[in-house]
């Protein structure tokens, strides 16, 4: 997808990060802009600034793991601008902890954001891209979905945002090769950032209510922090991930990454599980992490 005027972009996690970003270079390109959040305040304000720019808008707070409310956006879409051309399927949350310890709340959470999310974007839409590619040879259409280095790696005391992000990645590889069995006009990518400084790292605040937790555990407490200083720690900006997904929609690039020589690690791991050998160290090329959390959660399971 080549030419981005006048056509539409749907974009969820629009309030801030990679979403928000990729949201302000849609709009610089002269695209229509469909915006979804779960944060009110946070999606009003930049509603409010794209609003006074001119931008022709639809701002809707969602939750992304809501079956029935993605559905109904979807309508809602389709009376405002018709089909969409770039969907980015980016809303996401993270979660640390040993895996042993993560409730039935923690599981549901991330999985309904991560990849239920995912699910409904996907489910959604991409009908509606295949119906307008039908109806005109020149349509061309994209879905970006945010998947993470840690869908291609196993990196510990992160599993459950491990298992979401795998999915997504698989996910979106599956739909990659079916939309190449039915169509040329619309494709698909999947976005892998590593650490990158966005909100995700307090992504408690937005846990809803019904899925509260009782409680973080200390692998929990420990995990967000290392997480926390790992993704501030981040050169690279979300402005930057952005102009890397917009380039790689325009090359019908599959695999977008924000750090490319992070892909040792991966190589790694595919490797091991080509040569059926033990997975590999994931601190090999850090030991001093390793040391820092085994020395964390050893001291506090004492």
């Amino acid at each position: 997808m080549k030419q981005l005027k006048g056509k539409t972009a749907v974009l969820t996690g629009a309030a801030s990060g990679f979403g928000l970003a990729c949201a302000e270079i849609a709009a610089d390109a002269g695209m229509n802009l469909v915006l979804l959040d779960v944060q009110a305040d946070a999606l009003a304000a930049v509603a409010e600034r794209f609003e006074a720019r001119g931008v022709p808008l639809l701002a809707q707070t969602v939750d992304v793991s809501d079956g029935e409310a993605m559905d109904r956006m979807g309508q809602a879409v389709a009376e405002r601008f018709g089909a969409p051309h770039f969907v980015f399927n980016n809303a996401g949350v993270g979660a640390s902890g040993l895996i042993w310890e993560a409730s039935v709340a923690d599981w549901e959470w991330v999985l309904g954001v991560n990849v239920w999310g995912v699910i409904h974007g996907v489910r959604v839409f991409t009908p509606m891209m295949l119906a307008a590619a039908k109806a005109d040879p020149d349509y061309s259409g994209h879905i970006v979905n945010t998947a993470s280095m840690a869908g291609l790696l196993t990196p510990p005391n992160m599993g459950v945002y491990n298992v979401s992000k795998h999915a997504v990645v698989a996910l979106t590889e599956t739909l990659y090769q079916d939309l190449r069995l039915v169509t040329e006009q619309v494709s698909t990518s999947v976005l892998c950032p590593y650490f990158v400084p966005t909100g995700i790292s307090q992504s408690e605040r937005n846990r809803p209510q019904h899925l509260a937790s009782a409680g973080q555990t200390n692998s929990q407490l420990i995990g967000q922090a290392m997480m926390g200083k790992a993704v501030q720690s981040g050169r690279m900006s979300a402005q930057d991930v952005a102009e890397k997904v917009f380039a790689a929609i325009k090359t019908d690039q599959f695999y977008i990454y924000s750090h490319p020589h992070a892909l040792g690690t991966a190589q790694e791991r595919f490797e091991a599980i080509t040569g059926q050998t033990q997975p590999p160290d994931p601190f090999a090329s850090r030991p001093h992490i390793g040391e820092e959390l085994r020395a964390a959660l050893r001291d506090n399971a004492a």
